[in-house]
């Protein structure tokens, strides 16, 4: 399924790699991410996953966030509710939604609501130019980080340490909506 984000995506990731004078091979040698999959999001032939996704920001020394506010081209200061972004990944089912990111602002702020039994696992490498503090709004969040498990419930926050290969999983029946606060490092 196609919609205006996935879209977006394919356009920013293609500008991106052009941009750089990389080939598919370029981008696919520095990222990790097979270069078939790679003209096949940049066609629009495949929506990509969150942990592609952070594999193609990071060979662009972006975040996944800073990735996706430019598909979405954002650049007020003020985002209104209707306006923020959102993105569902087709592996997990899980919705982020960027509610600020600016290119000339250290922070970004996204919620991410990840469903029941959903799991995402991010590698080391999408933490080393950011630090990234998580608040559970509602529902339960378990966090490994590198070898430390987290169990977070409603209001529960945590600073994550030096960058380590990360799973954020809903081991529960319920969704569980939380709050990530990036700022570069």
């Amino acid at each position: 399924m196609r919609d205006e984000t996935t879209d977006a995506i394919a356009q920013r990731l293609r500008l991106e790699r052009e941009t750089r004078g990389w080939s598919l091979a370029d981008l696919a040698a520095r990222s990790g991410v097979a270069r078939a999959s790679i003209s096949r999001i940049e066609r629009g032939e495949m929506s990509p996953t969150a942990a592609l996704l952070v594999r193609l920001a990071g060979a662009f020394d972006l975040t996944l966030a800073g990735l996706l506010v430019r598909a979405e081209a954002a650049a007020s200061r003020l985002t209104r509710a209707a306006d923020q972004p959102v993105w569902r990944d087709p592996a997990t089912g899980y919705t982020r939604t960027q509610v600020f990111m600016r290119p000339d602002h250290p922070v970004e702020l996204v919620q991410v609501t990840m469903p029941p039994g959903g799991q995402a696992a991010l590698p080391a490498s999408s933490y080393a130019l950011i630090r990234q503090v998580i608040q559970v709004q509602s529902g339960q969040l378990t966090v490994t980080e590198g070898g430390d498990t987290h169990h977070l419930h409603a209001g529960d926050s945590l600073g994550f340490g030096p960058p380590a290969d990360v799973v954020i999983a809903n081991e529960t029946a319920h969704p569980c909506t939380y709050l990530v606060a990036l700022a570069r490092s």
